[in-house]
């Protein structure tokens, strides 16, 4: 695990694996409530990436964020995570 000196800002995750990403960094990077990031893995750390620009159609910009082809059943996956409980 790295570690954490003073000037990095720490954000907890919630128990729903949400995060706050802080008000100097949102101000900075012009984010605003309803923008996309682009979530990728590298190295061991998550990096969150701004999507920029006009969204015509933000779902299919989401689902071309992955780099292979999804083949899932959403009513299936619901159906699933149901049986779970």
């Amino acid at each position: 695990m790295q570690h954490i000196t003073i000037d990095k800002m720490l954000v907890k995750v919630t128990h729903k694996y949400r995060i706050t990403i802080p008000s100097e960094i949102r101000r900075k990077l012009g984010i605003k409530v309803g923008d996309l990031l682009a979530v990728e893995e590298e190295d061991g750390k998550i990096v969150l990436i701004p999507v920029k620009g006009h969204i015509k159609n933000s779902l299919e910009v989401m689902l071309n964020l992955f780099k292979e082809k999804m083949d899932a059943d959403a009513v299936a996956l619901v159906e699933e995570s149901w049986n779970k409980d």
